[in-house]
């Protein structure tokens, strides 16, 4: 199965490692140069330099045998014209959008993009009913309007460092969902240690963000 990733942001870089990670053909295209010079030396060759919104771009990209594209630039009208692009020029048979304005979700279904997401999480959901990614993520219902991604950093003073994952006690409906150290992205484990700098992507319900915060970073940083 060939993956098309288009927006090489915090959220296309851990869906591109994560899908590489799990054996999965995958291209990233980035416009930034500095972006895919740095993610090339940590991913190797799945990025490439352009603007996703150009048919040529798509078309060297191997569109047209691409199973999936997954537009999650920061820009709503970007992320629409590479998936009508996508579908409508090269056959693309799904196309997942980002919306970065809850407000434009009704017109992208209209328009013919299959699923709109707005968490990394959720995104990675919506792959893993078509695609088995056990690895990366449990599944949960999505129900957009009531989840959050909340990212954290731990540091010295964090009452989670040094301590395995299965002892944080976290909130209940919440998961641990990414960690990235030292540029790497690791699926957690239960018995996985949490270190300094560590960044930590817990997903669930809006309400449980202050929790998450305390169970990981303790009172003074809420």
């Amino acid at each position: 199965m060939y993956i098309i990733i288009a927006g090489g942001g915090k959220v296309g870089r851990y869906l591109t490692e994560a899908l590489v990670n799990d054996g999965y053909e995958v291209l990233l295209i980035e416009k930034i140069k500095a972006k895919v010079d740095m993610y090339t030396e940590q991913l190797g060759g799945v990025v490439v330099q352009g603007d996703a919104c150009e048919a040529q771009v798509l078309m060297d990209a191997g569109s047209a045998r691409a199973d999936v594209i997954i537009a999650v630039t920061g820009d709503d009208e970007d992320n629409l014209v590479i998936c009508q692009m996508a579908k409508r020029k090269f056959g693309v048979k799904r196309a997942i959008a980002r919306v970065n304005n809850p407000k434009n979700e009704k017109i992208f279904h209209k328009l013919g993009i299959d699923a709109t997401v707005s968490h990394t999480d959720a995104i990675l959901n919506l792959i893993e009913r078509q695609i088995p990614l056990h690895s990366i993520c449990s599944m949960m219902n999505l129900h957009d309007s009531n989840l959050e991604l909340v990212d954290v950093v731990i540091e010295d003073d964090s009452p989670a460092i040094n301590r395995a994952i299965s002892t944080l006690s976290m909130p209940a409906e919440t998961s641990i969902l990414i960690i990235v150290r030292n540029g790497k992205v690791i699926v957690p484990r239960g018995e996985l240690v949490l270190n300094r700098h560590d960044e930590v992507l817990v997903i669930g319900p809006k309400q449980t963000e202050k929790q998450v915060r305390l169970r990981l970073l303790g009172d003074e940083q809420n």
